[in-house]
């Protein structure tokens, strides 16, 4: 990589105007000023340097250019952000530069999906044979327009169509195969017994935020006995993970910031639909529940979400799950509600009558308020027992809220709605907390000193979530182990509460060199059940990459949970440092600046 390629993106692209894509900088003199991205705090030392092209946080020590920030809040190494920034600036990488970014496999996957979705466009727009598919999409009233802007395309079914295309642009048959557009057979070798994953189906591209084509969604034409699911996706791969992802995302930020909120929809269609009238604050969570993930993406452009998700019960269940962490996550949220008879969908009521789509989204139900809805539909308040269930119900709900003023409330909005004192509610906020806590049958007697439950910041919660796919990985795979044991991050998995458990008990028989039925002798229930659900998590997430795939992914997973740990422990120190010095406690500030070389070096 040449010097120059560095300058030139630099030259090209306004530390102030990419900083403030993910947060808002106000001019202070000769600096831009903000709250810093990554830790939390409510006074901005966020401090962005226009002419230097240069940020630093007085908070957290974070600094660099704009190939640092790019690495750091979006996690991705040099040779990704290089190929992002010089992308976003339009200029073409040397040689050498370009060289460096091809060996990176998460590019190399990246371009071999970005000529999938070409291939797959180009079959349904010009080819005879997409045909029907062509008539199908225009029967669900998709332009062509938006055909071209969502580069959406067709697949015919064949078995080798596009696995023989990419081969001959050059791309090698195991990227392929990680990529999760091709399938090996059983037993293939030397090329043979290769098939593709995708066939005889309508294409989606799944972009990420910044619009590179991660995965594909595949909608089958014509069902029959063999056509597989209606929908297929990608597989979890190096550069799709369907919890990280938002449908549409990367066309509807700049309106979502514009409007200042975003509406998320339950499917593909959907957003297609309401982006095609002119609604292009709209993503989808491509079926599923929303994650933490995908709102910590959502935050960086709006903290308020109106959600419309089916109507069906596995539409509401959605729904409520998605409401209750961005609840806990701070957002506003509200819920979209179709009228009845106007389409069970976005896209079934924009076709009926778009005015009724607008103003459900206008009008947008708080979330709280519908809570509240559901809870007291059809109860009688008159019943003591009735009366308790509702409590029950709703206070489940308001303890999720992180900021008191609004919890409170709803604390006396319930307590005006049941006529029940306020400090009755409150004790009963307690024992909620308590059963979650301890986890015991409500007759059980409670432990006379009870501590509130430690609120987890989003560091730990993120180490959490990775260690909870490591540890899946594992429990499916045990033998990986002996290929990932001397980088794996032993300290953090022995104290994340969420695996620590059942990583110690992996940990022990790998020990003694016992791998085959490594499961096979557990007795204790409590540990067995956490084995289970670990089991399913791993075969949901990963039972359909190849051992191969299955060894990179452990690999990727321990390196980024490795990575998150050192720089948490790092923060830590440097808080105990700073802490020390205020003390004036010379020799545990040199003691704790021991400890931090060490992780350094």
């Amino acid at each position: 990589m040449s010097l120059s390629d560095t300058e030139r993106i630099k030259q090209k692209i306004d530390i102030i105007d990419l900083i403030g894509e993910y947060l808002q900088l106000k001019s202070a003199g000769t600096y831009h000023k903000g709250l810093c991205p990554f830790h939390n705090e409510k006074t901005p030392s966020f401090t962005v340097n226009k002419e230097k092209q240069f940020f630093h946080c007085f908070g957290c020590s974070k600094n660099g250019d704009i190939f640092n920030f790019i690495q750091e809040i979006e996690g991705m190494d040099f040779p990704e952000a290089l190929r992002f920034l010089a992308q976003k600036a339009g200029v073409t990488l040397e040689q050498r530069a370009q060289s460096q970014v091809n060996q990176n496999q998460k590019n190399r996957l990246k371009d071999i999906n970005q000529k999938t979705a070409f291939f797959y466009h180009n079959v349904l727009t010009q080819l005879e044979v997409s045909k029907d598919a062509r008539e199908y999409l225009n029967n669900r009233g998709v332009s062509a327009e938006t055909i071209k802007e969502w580069n959406i395309g067709f697949v015919p079914d064949q078995w080798e169509l596009l696995t023989k295309y990419l081969l001959k642009k050059g791309h090698g048959i195991d990227d392929l195969v990680v990529s999760g557009l091709t399938i090996k057979k059983e037993g293939a070798t030397n090329g043979q017994g290769y098939y593709d994953r995708f066939r005889g189906r309508i294409m989606f591209p799944i972009q990420n935020a910044f619009g590179d084509v991660v995965g594909f969604t595949g909608r089958v034409l014509v069902e029959h006995e063999k056509s597989g699911g209606k929908y297929v996706n990608t597989p979890q791969t190096p550069v799709y993970d369907k919890s990280n992802v938002l449908f549409g995302l990367d066309k509807a930020k700049k309106a979502i910031k514009q409007v200042g909120h975003a509406v998320i929809v339950e499917g593909q269609m959907d957003v297609i639909a309401c982006h095609q009238v002119g609604m292009t604050h709209v993503v989808a969570s491509s079926g599923t529940a929303l994650t933490e993930a995908q709102l910590h993406l959502l935050s960086r452009y709006t903290k308020e979400i109106r959600m419309a998700f089916d109507t069906d019960a596995a539409g509401m269940t959605a729904a409520k799950r998605g409401a209750d962490i961005a609840l806990t996550l701070g957002f506003q949220v509200k819920i979209i509600q179709i009228p009845k008879d106007c389409g069970k969908d976005p896209d079934e009521c924009i076709k009926k009558d778009i005015t009724v789509w607008q103003q459900s989204v206008d009008t947008a139900q708080d979330v709280m308020k519908w809570y509240f809805e559901k809870a007291f539909l059809g109860k009688d308040i008159s019943d003591p027992r009735e009366k308790q269930k509702i409590s029950d119900i709703l206070l489940q709900e308001i303890i999720k809220i992180p900021f008191e003023v609004e919890k409170d409330h709803w604390i006396k909005h319930l307590s005006a709605r049941l006529m029940t004192d306020v400090d009755v509610l409150k004790k009963d906020i307690i024992r909620i907390v308590k059963e979650k806590t301890f986890k015991t049958p409500k007759q059980h007697q409670e432990p006379e000193e009870v501590k509130q439950p430690v609120k987890k910041d989003h560091i730990t919660l993120l180490l959490e979530k990775i260690a909870n796919q490591l540890v899946s990985l594992l429990v499916l795979e045990p033998s990986i182990i002996k290929d990932i044991w001397a980088t794996l991050p032993h300290d953090a998995l022995s104290t994340l509460d969420e695996v620590k458990e059942v990583y110690e008990y992996i940990k022990s028989r790998y020990s003694i060199g016992e791998l085959n039925d490594m499961f096979a002798d557990v007795s204790d229930t409590s540990l067995l059940s956490e084995v289970n659900v670990f089991l399913l998590r791993g075969k949901r997430n990963f039972s359909e990459l190849t051992a191969p795939q299955k060894k990179l992914e452990a690999i990727k997973l321990s390196d980024l949970l490795s990575k998150r740990y050192i720089d948490n422990k790092r923060k830590k120190l440097q808080t105990e440092m700073e802490r020390a010095k205020a003390e004036g406690n010379e020799q545990k500030e040199a003691q704790l600046f021991e400890e931090f070389i060490k992780l350094t070096t």
